[in-house]
Order: structure tokens, then C-alpha cells, then sequence
């Protein structure tokens, strides 16, 4: 079974509804890089929550 260190613990991230709906699947005619901005967004709030000095 894989660990997770403050694995319950909770994260926010702010993003448009569109980022998103991009994060589900949708696809957007108008700006593929929706979903690249949105798990960036994901991925820095992970990592903000994972490596502060606190936790």
C-alpha cells in the first residue's frame, strides 16, 4: 500500500472553470493550453503543500 505523507490533509487551488473542465477532459477549440495551466496550477499546490517546512 502507497504512503502518502498528509494524505488527508486538504490542498485549494484557484482556477477558471474552464482550467477545470480542461482537467476533466473537455476539450476547448479556442486554447489548448487550458489543461497545461491547470495541472500546473495542480501540481504547485501539491508541491507547496508537500515541501513546506511545516508538514
Amino acid at each position: 500500500m502507497l504512503q502518502i505523507p498528509h494524505g488527508e490533509e486538504i490542498i485549494r487551488v484557484e482556477m477558471t472553470v474552464k482550467e477545470a473542465l480542461a482537467l476533466t477532459g473537455t476539450k476547448f477549440a479556442q486554447s489548448n493550453k487550458l489543461e497545461t495551466d491547470a495541472m500546473k496550477k495542480l501540481k504547485q499546490s501539491l508541491a507547496d503543500k508537500l515541501l513546506t517546512p511545516n508538514h
